[in-house]
């Protein structure tokens, strides 16, 4: 299913949409009254995927860069000792899972861009990144300096897994193969547009391939619905696919609670138009590292001040900061990504409470009646 738009030379930050507002504060989501042209589309050029708005990147010499960076280490990232202390990893009891929570949304960072959610009677695990290390170039391996909580024989059961984009980080084979051995047919596979042979390669059988805006329900009885929605970024794993994959976010409505998942992305005004049809949610968890330095990244990653800005736009009640604390892949300090969102906060005049970070296997219930102020 290829949907496109005529390419808009405006750059995204200038990108305006003429569509109607939702009523403040529901969670049900209205598409379906809304013309598709009206919306920001993917573009679909000679079998290749497109921003439908303008940015001026060199992805093979970015991502070739960014590669050779982490040999550098640019972030010095210190002994094991230290980092126990600095970024420790807790073990989680995760009976947590076996019952929804009757009132907000459970989280737990697994590490870089996992998290295992669960809300309104369902459980979903984003961008599994079980291994100790990943490459994209032959020479260059990047291992991780946190490790990872738990296992995947130590997960509770799973409805569903969402995939942001094809990158090696955020989609390894290893962690695809060894869920799909643990849970089989009961596990549905969320992807992008030009994904779904790759996952049934790997042995996936049921794989949901979505392009922007594109809906489906999660389950029928429980009323949870999931919605693939835009940002700017791109893909590639292999020396000629870059762009024949897509790259997305996903948004999941719950009749009580709401959820958005961002892997990675670039700033975008995009993220105003999820806000205005999708928002508020309940928890956004965006991504606040992995962006320096700013020259070479700006088109694909955010830094914390732009995920706070991204949180306003989502009109989130909480955010958590992922994408950050696990791999050496850029150059600034491993711990800056932390401190600069708590300046970003404090700057805002914000609750503390608003946009947060949380521990490695760290659980937290996050809704109105359970997150309190933290200091």
């Amino acid at each position: 299913m290829n949907l496109t738009l005529p390419e808009n030379e405006d750059t995204c930050s200038d990108m305006e949409m003429d569509v109607d507002d939702r009523s403040e504060g529901s969670t049900q989501l209205t598409l379906s009254d809304i013309r598709i042209d009206q919306l920001p589309m993917p573009v679909f050029e000679k079998g290749r995927f497109q921003n439908p708005w303008k940015i001026n990147r060199n992805s093979r010499f970015s991502h070739l860069c960014r590669i050779l960076n982490c040999t550098k280490d640019g972030r010095k990232i210190p002994h094991k000792n230290e980092l126990e202390k600095t970024l420790p990893v807790v073990k989680s009891n995760l009976q947590e899972f076996q019952t929804s929570p009757t009132s907000g949304v459970r989280h737990m960072w697994l590490g870089h861009s996992t998290s295992l959610i669960q809300f309104d009677g369902v459980t979903i695990l984003t961008d599994p990144m079980f291994s100790d290390k990943f490459s994209s170039v032959n020479f260059c391996s990047i291992k991780r300096f946190r490790p990872v909580p738990c296992t995947i024989e130590e997960l509770p059961p799973i409805n569903c897994v969402l995939i942001s984009h094809s990158h090696f980080d955020h989609l390894d084979q290893n962690s695809v193969e060894a869920l799909n051995d643990r849970f089989g047919d009961n596990l549905c596979w969320y992807v992008p547009m030009g994904l779904k042979k790759w996952m049934n390669h790997c042995g996936c059988a049921r794989v949901v391939e979505m392009t922007w805006w594109q809906e489906d329900m999660v389950n029928d009885e429980l009323n949870v619905k999931i919605v693939c929605t835009p940002c700017q970024h791109w893909s590639k794993r292999t020396a000629h696919d870059e762009n024949k994959v897509l790259w997305c976010t996903w948004s999941i409505i719950g009749p009580w609670h709401s959820f958005f998942f961002c892997g990675d992305t670039a700033y975008c005004d995009v993220f105003k138009l999820i806000g205005k049809r999708l928002g508020p949610f309940t928890l956004a968890a965006l991504p606040i590292g992995e962006y320096s330095p700013r020259k070479m990244l700006s088109s694909m990653h955010i830094d914390p001040a732009q995920a706070v800005s991204i949180h306003e736009d989502l009109k989130a009640e909480t955010s958590i900061g992922i994408h950050w604390g696990t791999f050496p892949m850029s150059s600034e300090p491993y711990l800056e990504p932390r401190k600069m969102l708590k300046a970003e906060i404090q700057q805002r005049n914000m609750k503390v409470s608003s946009f947060i970070t949380v521990k490695h296997g760290e659980i937290s219930v996050i809704g109105s009646d359970h997150l309190q102020d933290l200091d």
